[in-house]
Formats: C-alpha cells, sequence, structure tokens
C-alpha cells in the first residue's frame, strides 16, 4: 500500500558533398566515416562476444561507499531530476529509514515537509515550492519472508523555468533544518524556437554491478543533457528479502513462494545513480524486474511510488506509459507489461497522443519501450509479437523515426524495417540492454546453430504469446531465420550505452560506446547518422 500527502504550500552525410562547416563536429574529427541511413540498408554484420572478457560480473556490495547512507535521516538523499513539460522539472529525494523485518510500521509522510528552493545563482534562491510525499510498502503473507517499508519519498514539481538556463537548488525541509548540500541543473532547450538537447544518453538493463559502474563511468565522459533509462533498472527482484541475491533468480530459488524482492536495493540504487541524477534528468519506463507482484496482485509499487514521471501533463493516467517533448524531440514511452490490445486505456492514450504531436515543433518523434520487437538474439526471441502486432501499424503510419528498447542483454541495431520487410520509412529500431545487470550478457543468437528457441520458450510475463512462421522471405515457413535476418544491421554481445546527438529536423548521430574500449573521439563501437525523409515518409494519412 501506498501513502501520501499533498502539500499546499549534423550533417556527416552532406559532407561527401558540402564543405565539413556543414557536418556533426564528432563526425568531422573522427577518421572513420560513419554511414547514414541513407546508404542502407546495411549488409548484417555480427560481433562475437570477445572470450577474454567475463559474460558478467557480481554485484556492488553493500558496503560500497557509493551505496551506504551519508548523513543522518532527515537529509534528503537519492535525489533525482525528471523532465516534466516544457519550463517544468521533476525534483525528488527519500528522507527516513526504511525498514525491513516481519511486521514493519509505514512512517507518516506528512512528517517532513517537500520543499525546494530554487534560482539562478549560487546561494540566491528567488524560488520556494512545495510538492507530495509518499510511503509505499512491499508485503508479503508467507511465513519467513520479510516486509519493507520505504522511507518518505518527496516530489516536487518546479514550474515557470527559462530553457537553456543554469538552476542551483537545495531540497529538503527548512524547518527542521535538514537541506540538501546545492546542487545544479541545466534546462534543456524549448521547442519554439526549433533547438534539440546537446546528448541523450540511452541506458537499458543497468543493475548495480561492476560493469553497471564502468557503463556510467563512460556515460559521464559523454557529457550528456538527458539520460533516457528504457527498463530493468535496479534488478531488485534478483534477491529473496533476506538480501542474498544470485544471477539466475529461478536457479537459485526454485521454492519461492514469489518472486521476491530486496527492497533495500532500491535505495543502494538511488544512492549510486545520485551523483548522476541530481544533476541531469532521467527519464524512466518500467521493465519485466520492475514489475515486483506482492499481495492483492499489487505490482509496479516501488517503480511508481519512486519514479515521478510526467503522466499527467502528457494526458496519460498511468506512470507505466507516458510523453514528453524535449526540444525539437517528442518522446513516446510505452508499457510492455500493461495492456496494449488496441482496445485498452494505453492504445487509446498512444492514438490521442500521437495525433497531438505537431511535427513542425516537434520534428523528430522517438518511442522507447522495454521488450524489444525486433531481435535475432535467442534471448526474448519473438517474445512479445503480440504487443508489435497491436501497435506497429499505429506507429509505422504516424512516421517514429527511431525506437530504443532493452531486456536483450546485448546490442543490436536494425535497418529500417517495418512488418519484417525492409521500409525506408520504417522506424531506427535500437537494443540496448547491455547496462551491466547481474544476469549477465547474451550471446547466442537465434540464427546460430542449435540457438533457435522453441516457440513457446520466450513466453512474456505479460499478455498472451502469439506464434506463426514467416509467410514470405529467405526465412519463409520458418520461426527462426538461418542467417542473421536482413533486418538487423549490426549486433555485439558487450556492455555499453548509446549516445543520440539531433542536430537539426532531419539528421541525427548515434553512437555507441563498449564499456572494454577507451574512451575518445574515435572510440565507438557503433555509429549512424540517422536521417529522416519527411518529404517521402510523411506524405501518407495518419488518422
Amino acid at each position: 500500500m501506498a501513502y501520501f500527502c499533498r502539500f499546499n504550500c549534423f550533417v556527416f552525410y552532406m559532407s561527401l558533398i558540402l564543405s565539413c562547416s556543414l557536418v556533426i563536429s564528432k563526425a568531422c574529427k573522427t577518421k572513420q566515416q560513419i554511414p547514414s541511413t541513407l546508404d542502407g540498408p546495411f549488409q548484417p554484420k555480427t560481433v562475437q562476444f570477445d572470450p577474454g572478457l567475463r559474460r558478467g560480473s557480481d554485484d556492488l556490495p553493500p558496503s560500497d561507499p557509493r551505496l551506504t547512507r551519508k548523513k543522518p535521516s532527515k537529509y534528503p538523499e537519492q535525489i533525482s531530476l525528471a523532465l516534466s513539460s516544457p519550463g517544468s522539472m521533476w525534483v525528488s529525494w527519500i528522507t527516513g529509514d526504511a525498514q525491513l523485518g516481519s511486521v514493519v510500521t509505514p512512517l507518516d509522510p506528512c512528517s517532513m515537509s517537500s520543499t525546494v528552493l530554487y534560482g539562478t545563482d549560487s546561494g540566491k534562491y528567488t524560488f520556494s515550492i512545495n510538492g507530495s510525499a509518499f510511503v509505499y510498502s512491499q508485503i508479503y503473507p508467507f511465513e519467513g519472508l520479510l516486509n519493507y517499508t520505504s522511507g518518505i519519498i518527496h516530489h516536487v514539481r518546479l514550474e515557470g523555468l527559462l530553457s537553456r538556463t543554469k538552476y542551483f537548488y537545495r531540497c529538503g525541509d527548512a524547518s527542521l533544518d535538514a537541506l540538501s548540500e546545492e546542487h545544479t541543473f541545466e534546462t534543456l532547450p524549448s521547442p519554439s524556437p526549433i533547438s534539440y538537447p546537446d546528448r541523450i544518453a540511452v541506458v537499458g538493463d543497468l543493475g548495480l554491478t561492476y560493469n553497471s559502474s564502468s557503463t556510467m563511468q563512460h556515460l559521464l565522459q559523454n557529457n550528456p543533457s538527458l539520460l533516457l533509462m528504457v527498463g530493468d533498472l535496479s534488478y531488485a527482484d534478483q534477491y529473496i528479502t533476506n538480501g542474498t541475491g544470485s544471477s539466475c533468480f529461478s536457479c537459485a530459488f526454485p521454492d519461492a513462494p514469489i518472486r521476491e524482492t530486496y527492497q533495500p536495493h532500491w535505495d543502494e540504487w538511488g544512492r549510486f545513480l545520485e551523483p548522476v541524477t541530481s544533476n541531469l534528468p532521467m527519464m524512466v519506463i518500467e521493465g519485466n524486474h520492475e514489475i515486483e507482484p506482492q499481495i492483492n496482485n499489487v505490482t509496479f509499487l516501488s517503480y511508481q511510488t519512486r519514479f515521478a514521471v510526467p503522466s499527467e501533463e502528457s494526458g496519460s493516467k498511468s506512470s507505466l506509459y507516458y510523453s514528453f517533448d524535449a526540444g525539437g524531440i517528442h518522446f513516446v514511452m510505452l508499457g510492455g507489461y500493461v495492456d496494449y490490445n488496441n482496445t485498452s486505456a494505453q492504445y487509446s492514450w498512444l492514438k490521442q497522443d500521437l495525433a497531438k504531436v505537431d511535427r513542425s515543433k516537434t520534428p523528430w518523434l522517438i518511442a522507447a519501450w522495454h521488450p524489444p520487437w525486433y531481435n535475432s538474439y535467442s534471448s526474448h526471441y519473438r517474445e512479445v509479437e503480440c504487443m508489435r502486432l497491436e501497435m506497429e501499424d499505429l506507429l509505422y503510419a504516424y512516421g517514429v523515426d527511431v525506437v530504443f528498447s532493452g531486456h536483450v542483454h546485448a546490442y543490436e541495431r536494425m535497418n529500417r524495417v517495418y512488418n519484417y520487410n525492409l521500409d525506408p520509412c520504417g522506424p531506427v529500431y535500437i537494443t540496448v540492454g547491455d547496462g551491466g545487470n547481474i544476469e549477465q550478457i547474451d550471446v547466442t543468437h537465434a540464427d546460430d546453430p542449435n540457438g533457435c528457441p522453441k516457440p513457446t520458450d520466450n513466453r512474456p510475463q505479460f499478455g498472451n504469446l502469439c506464434i506463426f512462421n514467416f509467410s514470405s522471405g529467405p526465412a519463409k515457413s520458418k520461426f527462426c531465420w538461418d542467417r542473421q535476418p536482413e533486418w538487423s544491421a549490426f549486433r555485439d554481445s558487450s556492455f555499453g550505452h548509446g549516445i543520440l546527438e539531433v542536430k537539426n529536423s532531419t539528421h541525427a548521430l548515434w553512437t555507441w560506446h563498449r564499456n572494454q574500449d577507451v574512451y575518445g573521439e574515435e572510440s565507438f563501437g557503433d555509429a549512424v547518422i540517422i536521417v529522416r525523409q519527411p518529404e517521402s515518409c510523411m506524405a501518407r494519412d495518419y488518422k
């Protein structure tokens, strides 16, 4: 149960013809020639897993200084930012002591105020605004399982912010002399006049391992202005309630009465990310590891309570799907573990949201959800065909440019594709489920010898299983291809993160950075210039 209290209180491809002054700076500097999607579709390429590397690593120990509380419990910790509507920003943090035991007593969310002091000068806070506080509990009706109740989770929405402006802020309860240290953030550009965030980092399936730490260190060197986290965040559900964890829950705990979670792992994850998220807005969408079932069929409670997302601002009645603008980009965040059928509330909301997008103000349309529709790895192969069959036509009709997903613990970039056919107007699908989690990297492809899973092997954790063989093309009458599919442009079994740099209304640079590579301007595992063609791909009837 959750409790709350509300207070009143680019253009590199054209350099083949034009001068370098018109190209993306990073593409100009590198010795590599970065192709554009206009050069595609590309011949499928696979980088095999390096046997000299480990497939995974352990979680950081709870004693790691990055995971431990630094100050008394009245002071804010796990501070994070999230975008709201243009000109607004969410600030979130936690105070108070969480409890773990057979019997837990929720804290009173009204016992501390939720206040943010902020302004454009260090130490001078022109504005003060109050928000809401919440507490949630994870309850299990099974003997021997420990229950959990959270600290007080605060969410405050800052409004009236100027675009591309640096703000200084402190959060907490001034009446208790319990304010945080000063933090800063810089607001993103506004949609009008059209401009774009400098760099958008994209991470999936992060977790809290040594590999996760390497991912975040590399990511910070790229100096992003926005972080997109495409599901499977802390992996608290890889643990049983006494804190014992495993890279394979079902293998290690076959007799568990329920998919347990160790909720203190969420608190450790929040502390680990605070140096990033207290200065950089992070936009999240749920993955399967956020389901976290408990009594009375309650799911996603930790996710929904801990993270402030602009669901209400975007007209959504659920934080499991929503949309937001970042300069000239409209992002649609979809839920793969909530009803997505064409009769569902999510589908109805999506249709309305897409119909309202003004491509003269936000030319780029990017979607993200956790389980990928296009995936050539054995793991999760064709797992969410039902979701694709319900929603793909709608996204194609409205000209979605790029889709980001996670779930598969590897990297894969697709050629433009629609309904398993190469299509110059289809989205560029990219899987980045390689953030570093405890479940290890995926290395087997569905087209490898003996790599094709049985049609019933990859059952979704939500929804039905839609099974069929391909009806045309090289894989006709087969469930799996016998070679890397033509729609799969590049795949690599490595941990890493991606960076998207949108430079104008038609060109964006996508680079993917592997953890094992030395960071630098010329060091990336994959790169492509994504080119929109609105004159040929936007002339469809979107009604």
